[in-house]
Order: C-alpha cells, then sequence, then structure tokens
C-alpha cells in the first residue's frame, strides 16, 4: 500500500505543475488519434494485404501502443488482458524453444509465435518496448501461416514499430511493488539529410522480484534497433534485430492436482483453506534461469507498378536457455495436514532456431463498377533445428515439506548444482531433429459488386523431418504433405458500416510415426486436422466511433493422436488416431469512442470444447466464459486537459484443469480489477496504475495451478523530445 501512495502523491503533485504548462495539440486532433488507435481495426496481416476490418471474413482483435501505454504495460503478457476470448495459462518458463508463454483461445493452446507475420516465438517475457500494435487471428489460420505455429484457435502476431523521418523520442522511468524499478527509451532519427536512411531504437531494462520472493532479482533486458532506407519511390529495404535477454525464477506451477491426493479436496480455494499457502515461494536462493532470444528481420519491399508489389522476407529466430526449472506438487493426509513436494528440470545448454525465407507478391486491380480483385501468392520456406536439453535428478528425487512453517531455504541453486555435477544423479531429456517446411499459397479476394468480397485461398505445405532423437528413442525421418483451404464471404449491408460474414477456416499438424501395438510397430499417422465454420456481424458505426463484432463458430478436429493406456517394453505409449476434438462458441468484442474523451473496449467470450469420445471437457480448455473491459477518460480541454483516469478487468469462470468421467479439479473463478491514471503534455507524462487493486487470490494453469501477483502499483515519469 506504500507504494500506491507514492505513486498517487508523485502523480498528484506533478499534475499542479503540469497545468501551468501550454500544450499545442489540438481537442481535434486527439480524437483523431484515439479513432486511429483505440477504435479502428483494419489489417495488413489477416490476409496479408490491406483489407478493412468491416470487409474481411476472419475476425481479429487489434490491440495498439495507446493501450498499453494509458495502461502502463510493458510486457505482452499483461497486454492480452485487453483481448476477447483470450485466456493467459502460463507466464514463460525462459526455456529454449517451449518457454514462451501460453495462452487459450477458443479452447486450444496458443502461443506468442509471430511477428511482422514471420516465425518468431519468444521464450522469456516479450518486452512490448518495440511493439505497435498486437494482433491476434481467431481461428485456424494455416493457409496463410502454415502448420508449424498456428493454433486450431487462433493466432498472435507482434507488429513491431518502424522508423519515420523525424527526431523524436521519449525516456520513461517507472517504479512500484515487488522491487519492480525499469528504464526504457525510445529514440527515432533520419540518418542522412535527404532522410532516406531512417533508424529507431528501442531499449529497456527491468529488474524486479516476485510478490513471493520479492529478493528475487528477476532482470530482463530488451535491445531492438531498426532501419529503413526508402531508395525511392519504390524500393525500401528494412532491417530489425530483437534481443531479450533475462535472468529470472519462474513462476510457481503446482502439477498433479487430483482429489485422489488430496483428500478428496477437488479446487485451489479449498486447498488454500487447508494451508497451501498462497505468499509462499517454497523455493531458497538462485533458482535462475538465463535466457536468451535473438531475432533478425530483414525486408525488401519493391513496387513493380500501380497493381503489383513484392515483398522479400528473411528471419532468423534463436532462443537458448541454462539454469534451473523448480517445480511442485501437493497431497494431502487424511489429517488434512498439506505436504509440498519439490521438484527441478533444468536446461542446459538448451537451443532451438528457426530460419525463413518469405516471399510475396500481391496484386490489386479495380475494373470500375465496384468491380475489385485483390491477390496474394506466395512462398514460404522454414528451417527448424531442435537442440533442447532437459535434466533432472533421478529416481525421482524431491524434496518434500510442510506447507506452512517449514525451512524452504534448502531447496536453491548451491544444493541443486552440486547434485547435479555429479553425472550418476543425472537423468535427461533430449530433443533433437531438423525439419524442413516448404510451401506455396494463394488468397484471393474478389468484389464482384461494390459491398461484396468472396475469398478463396489454398496452401501446400511439405513436411520434411530429417529424424532425430526424442528422450532416448530415436524418431525415424518422414516427408508429410497437405492442403489448407480457406473461403470466406462478406456483404457489407450498409456499406463502410454493418456487414454480415461467415468463413471456412483451416488448419493441420504433421504428428509424424506413432507405435501402434505392444510389439513396438510403427505407422506414420495422417494429419491432424482442424475444420472451422464461423458466421457473424460486423458493425463501424457513429463515423467510426464504434467498432464491434459477434460471431459463431465451430470447429472440429479429427485425427488426433490418443493413448490406449498401453506401454511398449520400452516405455513408449501406445496409440491410436482416433481422437475427435468439438469446439464451438459465441464471442462479442466492442470498441468505442462514445463521448469526447471517453473510450471503451472490451468482450465477452463462450467456449464449448470436449472430447467427443467421453463428452467431457478437455482440461486445456481453459475457462468456458471469459470477459474484459476498459474504460478510459481523458480531459480534452480545460483546467485539467491532458489528465486521464482508467479502469479495466477480466472476468474467468471455473477451469477444470483436470477432469474425468469420476473426478475433477477446478480453479475457481475470478474478477482481477486494475486501474490507472496519467497526465499527457506535449514534453512529459507521468501516470500510476494499481492492478488487481482488490487483492484477488486467484489462479490460471494449463493443466497446473500457478498463484498470481496480488495488489501491486507501479509508477511511470516520461519526457519526449
Amino acid at each position: 500500500m506504500k507504494n500506491v501512495l507514492i505513486c498517487a502523491s508523485l502523480l498528484g503533485s506533478m499534475l499542479t505543475f503540469a497545468q501551468e504548462k501550454k500544450d499545442s495539440t489540438k481537442v481535434g486532433d486527439i480524437d483523431e488519434v484515439i479513432l486511429n488507435t483505440y477504435i479502428k481495426k483494419d489489417s495488413d496481416y489477416s490476409n496479408k494485404m490491406s483489407l478493412k476490418a468491416i470487409e474481411d471474413p476472419q475476425v481479429f482483435s487489434s490491440i495498439s501502443r495507446s493501450v498499453l501505454e494509458n495502461q502502463a504495460i510493458f510486457t505482452i503478457d499483461d497486454s492480452y488482458r485487453n483481448v476477447t476470448g483470450l485466456q493467459k495459462m502460463w507466464t514463460p518458463t525462459s526455456r529454449a524453444g517451449d518457454g514462451g508463454s501460453f495462452v487459450v483461445l477458443r479452447g486450444f493452446p496458443s502461443n506468442n509465435s509471430m511477428r511482422n507475420g514471420l516465425v518468431s516465438p519468444v521464450t522469456t517475457t516479450i518486452d512490448a518496448i518495440n511493439v505497435e500494435r498486437l494482433e491476434v487471428l481467431k481461428g485456424p489460420s494455416g493457409t496463410l501461416y502454415g502448420s508449424n505455429v498456428a493454433s486450431y484457435g487462433g493466432l498472435i502476431n507482434r507488429i513491431t514499430k518502424k522508423p519515420f523521418d523525424s527526431f523524436e523520442g521519449q525516456i520513461s522511468l517507472m517504479g512500484g511493488s515487488y522491487s519492480t524499478y525499469r528504464a526504457q527509451a525510445d529514440v527515432n532519427t533520419p540518418l542522412t539529410k535527404d532522410k532516406k536512411l531512417l533508424f529507431r531504437v528501442n531499449t529497456a531494462y527491468t529488474n524486479e522480484g516476485t510478490f513471493q520472493k520479492t529478493d528475487a532479482k528477476n532482470s530482463y533486458f530488451a535491445f531492438t534497433p531498426s532501419l529503413t532506407y526508402n531508395a525511392n519511390d519504390r524500393l525500401q529495404l528494412n532491417v530489425e534485430y530483437e534481443m531479450f535477454n533475462t535472468r529470472a525464477v519462474g513462476e510457481q506451477f503446482f502439477f498433479y492436482l487430483n482429489p485422489a491426493t488430496l483428500n478428496g479436496i477437488d479446487n485451489m480455494k479449498d486447498l488454500e483453506k487447508a494451508g497451501l499457502n498462497y505468499k509462499e515461494s517454497y523455493i531458497g536462493d538462485d533458482l535462475y534461469t538465463t535466457a536468451r532470444v535473438n531475432n533478425i528481420f530483414g525486408q525488401i519491399n519493391y513496387k513493380i507498378n500501380d497493381h503489383i508489389k513484392s515483398s522479400t522476407n528473411v528471419n532468423s529466430s534463436s532462443s537458448y536457455s541454462n539454469g534451473f526449472g523448480p517445480y511442485f506438487s501437493a497431497s494431502v493426509d487424511a489429517g488434512n495436514n498439506v505436504s509440498v513436494s519439490r521438484f527441478d528440470q533444468a536446461t542446459r545448454d538448451s537451443r532451438k532456431r528457426y530460419f525463413q525465407v518469405q516471399q510475396n507478391f500481391n496484386f490489386d486491380y479495380n475494373f470500375g463498377n465496384g468491380m475489385r480483385n485483390r491477390t496474394v501468392a506466395g512462398f514460404d520456406y522454414l528451417k527448424t533445428t531442435d537442440r533442447s536439453r532437459f535434466i533432472y535428478l533421478s529416481n525421482g528425487a524431491n524434496f518434500t515439506v510442510p506447507a506452512n512453517g517449514g525451512d524452504y531455504s534448502g531447496f536453491n541453486g548451491t544444493v541443486l548444482g552440486n547434485l547435479y555435477s555429479n553425472p550418476g544423479n543425472i537423468s535427461n531429456y533430449d530433443v533433437d531433429g531438423i525439419t524442413n517446411t516448404y510451401s506455396g499459397y494463394i488468397s484471393n479476394v474478389f468484389t464482384p459488386v461494390e459491398g461484396l468480397n468472396v475469398v478463396f485461398g489454398l496452401r501446400y505445405e511439405s513436411n520434411d523431418f530429417l529424424g532425430g532423437k526424442v528422450w532416448v528413442n530415436d524418431t525415424p525421418a518422414f516427408n508429410q504433405s497437405a492442403w489448407s483451404p480457406k473461403a470466406g464471404l462478406v456483404y457489407q449491408i450498409i456499406k463502410d458500416k454493418f456487414s454480415v460474414f461467415g468463413n471456412y477456416q483451416n488448419s493441420f499438424t504433421s504428428n509424424g510415426y506413432y507405435n501402434t501395438d505392444l510389439s513396438g510397430n510403427i505407422a506414420l499417422s495422417d494429419p491432424e486436422r482442424a475444420n472451422q465454420y464461423e458466421g457473424g456481424f460486423k458493425a463501424n458505426l457513429l463515423n467510426g466511433k464504434i467498432n464491434a463484432s459477434v460471431s459463431y463458430y465451430d470447429i472440429k478436429v479429427k485425427n488426433l493422436l490418443v493413448g490406449t493406456g498401453e506401454y511398449t517394453a520400452a516405455g513408449q505409449a501406445v496409440q491410436e488416431q482416433a481422437g475427435e476434438i468439438h469446439s464451438k462458441g459465441l464471442e462479442l468484442e466492442v470498441n468505442a469512442y462514445l463521448v469526447k474523451g471517453f473510450s471503451l473496449i472490451g468482450g465477452v467470450a463462450y467456449n464449448d470444447i470436449s472430447n467427443v469420445e467421453t463428452g467431457l471437457r478437455t482440461s486445456t480448455g481453459g475457462s468456458p466464459w471469459l470477459a474484459n473491459f476498459n474504460a478510459s477518460y481523458q480531459f480534452l480541454d480545460g483546467k485539467l486537459k491532458g489528465f486521464g483516469i482508467g479502469v479495466g478487468g477480466n472476468y474467468a469462470s471455473d477451469n477444470k484443469i483436470f477432469n474425468t468421467a469420476t473426478a475433477n479439479f477446478t480453479l475457481p473463478k475470478y474478477l482481477v480489477l486494475n486501474a490507472n491514471a496519467f497526465y499527457d503534455t506535449k514534453k512529459f507524462r507521468i501516470g500510476v496504475k494499481v492492478d488487481n487493486f482488490t487483492n484477488q487470490h486467484y489462479w490460471i494453469g494449463y493443466t497446473t495451478g500457478n498463484p498470481q501477483k496480488l495488489v501491486n502499483a507501479l509508477g511511470t515519469v516520461t519526457y519526449k523530445f
């Protein structure tokens, strides 16, 4: 609470001073900025071409940099609170390959895998310092983005800041709860007098503890320069680099939550009441993981003529990790005493790399009388190299302690490091392999008459796995190809204001070989396939002040590999290709600038996902009901001009992370509320936010129970030049 009062006092004192300053920004200009950033949702990425949201048959959410600034958000993880139908399940573990945050979209796990439309997974906490906009495409998107990174529920795409032709910048300092402090800078400048060569750099350093271990000293460094050369009115070259360096203790994860081992307890609230301490980390010192992410992106844009454009893209993305990965389980005895078992799965020089080359050609022809045809045709090469190594103590060694009153310091970096130094104590789980993916695709938007768009797309993709190893087992090479179609129809009932749409979207996954029987015989599985049908309405009303969409979707996934419950002599699971999942639901999203200075973003989503055979909701499907909102008011004139306040929140219904016909375990529903205030002038900006101001105890989880931050505050001071 002390930090909250300090931040509020800082805002008040600086506001009194700032009211005497002049700001040349006009009310009309601010109105236009709010409309173009908060409300306008047009995209160049959902179909790899410029489309207005109202003429696009795909549903997507878009969160601008202005929204993040007003809410004092500096990570992509926190920005997810503004996306309708998205639920965060895991914060990043920083492990190379799979260490990024996990979310649920339309009942399916997903992660942040794209940057500017190219494959660029970040396995650490993603700093938002270089993000201009976050776009979340809903539903299977395999036709234009392939099978390797796109979830059946949707795709998350970071769109980065670009250099421009004037000298500008800003420097910010932040500080707040859990020993958090941060410095960041955004500087843009032309490098030549003719302003053809442009440079922009964004960088940030953050140090923070956790709400359970305030002295943890987690550190995050981001460095993201970008360079643009406008050779002439036809040719543009772009080069970007991203570096994210992290040294951090991971979030607390409780696995194996099952009433059978918890004396009948079937939810986290009751487990907490029984004695599990929400505020206790259950670890000692120095259980850090060091992680590095390096992304390099090059692009050549060339305007061949007024109708044809070319975009050539080269992308390299790599992740590395080395360090500890503590995780936990809980048990309750007959006397209702709670114990915590502590384990570790560390990474040792673990690496994963993506290399991608993508070529796109865009065609745009107008034929008169409202007839128009837009096409994107391209090809893509993606090489994925996995050299992941996970290590753990042999024989399932763990450190079990009482949930309250124990000495937890013995589970630390020194003790575990000494145990790992003896090779006889170590077991390892290695993932080793290379996959080359070759793709060609085309997507066409035909407008036969004004207001009617007909969309059709098709992708052919070949996955060539060169062979490798998973754990102790050799994985045979395979080559598998598949087609991925898409189709859509949009009719603008009122031009540029109200449309009805429908779409068919598809994606697939190549799962490789599987064990068919106890003898260890293997067979190449057919591609796993997801097909979505969706229909709904989109609106852009009151001169663009209200942007809304409502849709119903139905997704069916077939050919999933499922275990039979049997194992070969080598310990490999016997599987059959008989799994089916059915996900259906409704989404409503509204972005509105209702009156001068007042904006609202929010939505409600319902999802019903189930295993077709059992009829039960999947344990990775998240909460059936989700809701989000953020209301913000900024004074545009008068003595309080530049002052703004906002309040927002997220609701999630009960989440069954363990779900069988005879038992289940639930993460209880929650409503988390956040508030912020700011004062913005031409030269500086000050702000304060308080997240989870009702101090809710709540958990998220991807088959796990992960406690989240209690009430926390952050103050910000920014100087602009």
